[in-house]
């Protein structure tokens, strides 16, 4: 994604007057809904983020020794000397830094060294942290000097909330040091750091390396390497079905060398070299291709992997002549993904970090944005990445990136699958409503891979998302229901964004190290989510930019109809429904979003706008009253 709004349709617009009463008739004829259609873009609050180390530059990836900015989130404790250097002896040749830690002789006082983890460390009762750390001593003493480092988390004021002893003994060669500590109570504030620290006696007069100093709390599943739980747990609360990755502009770098390389985020962490990704941090890539797929497959999602298409975000395309570099790289990572452990050798590298069995694989999407260079797309990076790539994987579908319309080069051989992008004010999506609805059923498949109101109607831009662009969303999707029989996917974008390290708003969900806040637009996608259905019910159609639009699924398995009515006016609306068939339950159950205009989820103020549940009476004619600027979901039983 780029700081740009990219418009896929055209503007529908309309000068009719609506009433304040909307009568609509449905049937039981309609089409399936693609349980595909909603919905996880993955952008950006990966390090510091979803992924849930808690050291920030462990492993000084991507620095320049002997600089202040090396020694990021670093500080040392007592008298000793810390600095960045390239280390003589590499603990691999993927991390050839190392942090250098000089006791001066004669010292006794406790030293050490602290981090201050991504804008805090949040500390709280019950949670066992497993900690790790590789060391050595350049030259050591001819007499082995033993001894034990103190692992903890502290408050800055140096108060001591957990801790392990973790024994060590001088060599020249790296050892690795693991530990595990538990804390005894909650801090409210996440203005905590890790520390290692010894007696100063203990190492006097030595200089002693350390690298990859990680420290995990306890992760999503329990998995090793793993994901935050409470940024998990609430994207699984959304009940997604797919989860795009791993980008976004992230899979480009800013020149093709800069790219997000699938072989350096796999393996042992040690061999993982890190990059500086496209939103301006260091990428560990310990959140790598591997956990993405575990970690989809825990969340019971579905992936669209992206492949390099040669194109990154300095403008420039890699030649023609130079292809056939990326053309094997995309193959040999789908093979990482789906190809049998047993004679492919990227997937044995799979096989071997635990998932000897192929992972679900189904969408490829080819390049990302590829609209900003239409005309090496359309010659040959397209053609040169389908053709390999479907004569390799002929059961896969392969998603194209460029424009669809205006005055944009014809891509061939044709795709089936299209990926739009689209930012724009709550206006636009109140009058896009029915933007699918116009186009051919010809056998194209779109997917809304990002979309999000990111200014008011006036272009004053959101920090968070705002219930007025969010009800526009909302109206904006109920053309995702009506045209599911062409729109087989659909992410809001960006997803995560850390309050304290902001490149791109509004995201769908903002974060602290220690607390999750859901937008409204968080609410929409979730009620929609979550009253999915799998079939779509054809009705009385309204047109675009009423302020009032509706869409009837159902879950055929469960019997239950679902009612999705949005009201993007700031004054009620009724909406008369009359229904195929009488339910069998009088009573119904409903949720809605609605909040005056202007509100937004904040950090001082979360829960601004959250949806509440209510009853209604249920017959073969049902009347609803929508207050403004709401989503309201009917259930209704057959």
């Amino acid at each position: 994604m780029v700081l740009k709004r990219v418009l896929a349709f055209a503007f529908i617009a309309s000068t009719a007057v609506y009433a304040a009463t909307f009568d609509v008739t449905f049937s039981t004829a309609g089409h399936n809904v693609p349980p595909t259609l909603l919905y996880l873009l993955f952008l950006q609050s990966g390090d510091g983020g979803l992924y849930a180390e808690l050291i920030q530059n462990r492993a000084f990836q991507t620095v320049t020794p002997g600089t202040s900015a090396a020694l990021t989130a670093w500080a040392a404790l007592g008298s000793a000397k810390i600095s960045v250097v390239k280390s003589s002896s590499p603990v691999s040749s993927a991390l050839p830094n190392a942090l250098s830690f000089a006791v001066a002789s004669g010292t006794t006082s406790t030293v050490g060294f602290t981090n201050s983890g991504y804008f805090g460390i949040p500390v709280t009762a019950g949670w066992t942290y497993t900690g790790s750390f590789y060391y050595r001593t350049p030259s050591p003493p001819a007499t082995k000097v033993s001894g034990s480092f103190t692992a903890d988390l502290r408050s800055t004021g140096g108060t001591v909330f957990t801790s392990a002893t973790v024994p060590f003994t001088t060599s020249s060669t790296w050892q690795q040091a693991t530990f595990t500590f538990t804390a005894s109570s909650t801090q409210t504030s996440v203005e905590n750091l890790f520390a290692l620290s010894v007696g100063g006696s203990t190492v006097s007069g030595l200089t002693m390396e350390f690298t990859l100093i990680s420290l995990f709390p306890p992760t999503f599943n329990g998995r090793k390497n793993g994901f935050r739980m409470d940024l998990s747990e609430t994207l699984l609360d959304m009940k997604p079905a797919f989860f795009r990755f791993p980008g976004g502009n992230n899979l480009e770098g800013e020149t093709a060398a800069d790219r997000w390389a699938w072989e350096n985020t796999v393996g042992d962490l040690v061999d993982r070299p890190g990059r500086v990704g496209d939103w301006g941090y260091i990428n560990t890539d310990g959140l790598g291709l591997y956990e993405y797929l575990q970690w989809i497959e825990d969340m019971g999602m579905e992936p669209i992997m992206a492949v390099y298409a040669g194109y990154s975000l300095n403008g420039a395309s890699v030649a023609s002549s130079g292809m056939q570099t990326y053309i094997t790289e995309a193959i040999n990572q789908i093979n990482f993904v789906i190809g049998d452990a047993s004679t492919n050798a990227q997937a044995a590298i799979r096989a071997s970090m635990g998932h000897a069995d192929p992972f679900t694989l189904n969408y490829i999407e080819i390049g990302n944005e590829d609209f900003f260079s239409p005309t090496t797309y359309a010659d040959y990076r397209w053609a040169d990445l389908y053709n390999a790539l479907h004569a390799e994987f002929p059961q896969l579908h392969y998603i194209a990136t460029s424009a669809t319309s205006g005055n944009v080069p014809t891509l061939s051989p044709t795709p089936t699958y299209w990926d739009l992008h689209i930012y724009s004010n709550p206006n636009f999506f109140i009058n896009g409503a029915f933007n699918f609805d116009i186009l051919s059923r010809n056998g194209l498949q779109f997917f809304q891979g990002e979309y999000a109101t990111t200014t008011e109607n006036s272009g004053a831009a959101l920090t968070y998302p705002f219930i007025d662009g969010s009800i526009a969303e909302a109206a904006y999707m109920a053309g995702f229901d009506r045209n599911s029989d062409i729109v087989f996917a659909a992410s809001y974008a960006p997803l995560l964004n850390h309050v304290s390290s902001t490149q791109w708003t509004p995201d769908l969900i903002t974060f602290s190290p220690n607390t999750v806040i859901r937008s409204t637009s968080y609410y929409v996608q979730q009620l929609y989510s979550l009253y999915k259905g799998d079939f779509y019910l054809q009705s009385t159609t309204n047109t675009a930019s009423s302020p009032v639009q509706w869409s009837v699924t159902r879950d055929t398995s469960a019997g239950q109809y679902f009612l999705k009515v949005i009201n993007t006016a700031t004054s009620a609306n009724t909406v008369v429904f009359t229904l195929p068939f009488t339910p069998s339950h009088t009573t119904g159950t409903g949720t809605i979003l609605t909040a005056p205009s202007g509100t937004q989820n904040t950090p001082t103020s979360p829960n601004a706008a959250v949806p509440s549940t209510f009853s209604f009476t249920a017959g073969k004619t049902i009347t609803y009253n929508a207050p403004g600027l709401s989503l309201s979901v009917l259930v209704v039983t057959e």
